[in-house]
């Protein structure tokens, strides 16, 4: 991916990231949301990590946006004052403080496909090297993930399924509380 490409795609997403924090229309918004959540998937596709690019397409771009929209159509519209909510100015100054803080942080960090940089010298060709012959696994991704990091993988597939769970015990409850007169 050439240079021009990779600063439209950034460009795609501060403008998408930034159009879902000041839309007013919170179904504008969750549309926005979702394109932001697309163009991530094609940046984690385009810099080789197709796992995550899959993941961020079907949950972000996919489920979250769809789930978004349902909160928003099973939902009482409320009329607001158009002033800002008490007690969230310091989210305007300490999330861009935040941001700069993490920028500048990320200097120190090694430059992108640096075959120097700790993790390329140190973990890298130990799982390169033996993944084959510990897990009988040829490929060294899916080794990881489902080898060194199966109870990992467990827990989180049974957090999302509880979550899942406890969400529809909610939404159920709430309609039928709402059904009744």
């Amino acid at each position: 991916m050439n240079m021009s490409a990779n600063l439209a795609l950034l460009l795609l997403l501060i403008m998408t990231a930034a159009g879902a924090i000041l839309i007013k229309d919170l179904i504008g918004a969750v549309l926005v949301l979702g394109s932001y959540s697309f163009f991530l998937a094609l940046l984690w596709a385009w810099l080789g990590a197709v796992d995550v690019a899959f993941t961020e397409a079907v949950v972000g771009a996919g489920l979250a946006t769809v789930f978004f929209l349902l909160t928003l159509f099973l939902t009482v519209p409320r009329e607001d004052e158009g002033q800002l909510p008490r007690g969230q100015w310091p989210a305007y100054i300490g999330l861009p403080l935040l941001g700069m803080l993490l920028l500048y942080i990320a200097e120190d960090l090694p430059a992108f496909g640096d075959p120097a940089s700790p993790p390329n010298v140190h973990l890298a060709p130990e799982y390169l090297t033996q993944s084959v012959p510990l897990t009988q696994t040829p490929n060294v991704v899916a080794s990881v993930l489902m080898d060194y990091r199966s109870l990992d993988t467990l827990i989180e597939t049974a957090v999302i399924f509880t979550a899942g769970v406890a969400t529809a015990c909610i939404l159920r409850r709430s309609s039928v509380r709402g059904s009744r007169p």
